[in-house]
């Protein structure tokens, strides 16, 4: 440690080395990031005008519009403006700090999916008693739980994180600050890091994934057992959506950060990085909007009314 050189600041590889490429992608991300504010900020706007959609089930599909838009946030405005700039710095405080809101809004979104599937099971499958458990108040405690509980795992990470030293290799080959990378190229002993990842990651990873799978199965057993198709469409409609959501969430973590890290793998794991960050916060209001019945009437509502006044 005495004769090497303590660093303060990364340099981020970046999508590609490539100069030509450097606009182009801005572009395309740039529209990306556009769609996903637009979108999500849409679902937002009807649920809050639409008095029809003023349940708990909307309530925490709103509080998954925020968090997309949130994580989305924490990357891409930053990854725009590095691609219009040669060198790709970034301090470690701002690294750190990017690194903090990145895992609170990924847990926040994964426990939330959890919430919406335990929600999706007390209407389905005890529709008479939904309104006496699902109240405003449990609503409330429920997100506030999750975000209590994210923020308190986020900061586990980060302080154990702010404790390395960082003297050599100081090239993150990503877009943005990511913890496993960083852990890489620290010097400092990472096996206290890496042990809390894998502990937290346990622990957190297979009771929520219970909790948003585990419903399903009697979900689907009511559903069966349903007469009318009408019904059984809608309420199959509804599961559909939220289950592709979270397949495609849960797919992309895995992917992100359950491969080698190996060089060869470069450029697999940009592209994983791309989906995971990027493009699967705008797949979501898509997903939703095309899915959910609810959703499209009240856009027609909305546009009816726009129409009208004009």
């Amino acid at each position: 440690m005495e004769n090497q050189t303590i660093v303060y600041k990364f340099v981020l590889a970046g999508l590609s080395d490539l100069p030509s490429l450097q606009f182009p992608l801005f572009m395309v991300f740039l529209l990306i990031y556009l769609i996903t504010l637009c979108g999500n900020l849409l679902i937002l706007l009807l649920i809050f005008t639409d008095s029809h959609l003023h349940t708990p089930m909307y309530f925490f599909l709103g509080t998954l519009a925020c968090l997309d838009m949130s994580y989305s946030s924490v990357t891409v405005p930053r990854m725009l403006f590095d691609l219009l700039r040669e060198r790709k710095i970034i301090f470690m405080g701002a690294c750190i700090t990017q690194i903090y809101f990145f895992v609170l809004f990924i847990e926040s979104e994964t426990s939330v999916l959890a919430v919406m599937s335990y929600d999706r099971y007390i209407a389905i499958c005890r529709p008479l008693h939904y309104m006496q458990i699902m109240t405003w108040n449990v609503c409330v405690q429920l997100i506030s739980g999750v975000l209590l509980f994210s923020t308190i795992c986020s900061l586990v990470h980060t302080l154990f994180l702010s404790e390395l030293t960082f003297c050599h290799l100081n090239i993150l080959h990503s877009f943005f600050c990511d913890l496993p990378q960083l852990l890489e190229v620290s010097c400092s002993d990472t096996f206290i890091s890496v042990l809390l990842i894998f502990l937290l990651g346990m622990l957190y990873g297979v009771g929520i994934v219970g909790v948003t799978f585990y419903p399903y199965i009697p979900i689907i057993t009511t559903v069966l057992k349903i007469t009318s198709k009408h019904m059984r469409s809608k309420a199959f409609s509804t599961c559909s959506s939220h289950l592709t959501v979270v397949f495609i969430f849960y797919t992309t973590i895995f992917f992100n950060y359950f491969r080698s890290n190996a060089n060869d793998h470069l450029v697999e794991d940009k592209v994983a990085s791309v989906v995971f960050a990027i493009l699967t916060p705008s797949l979501n209001p898509v997903i939703y909007s095309l899915r959910n019945q609810e959703l499209k009437l009240s856009l027609r509502r909305a546009l009816r009314k726009l129409a009208s006044k004009q």
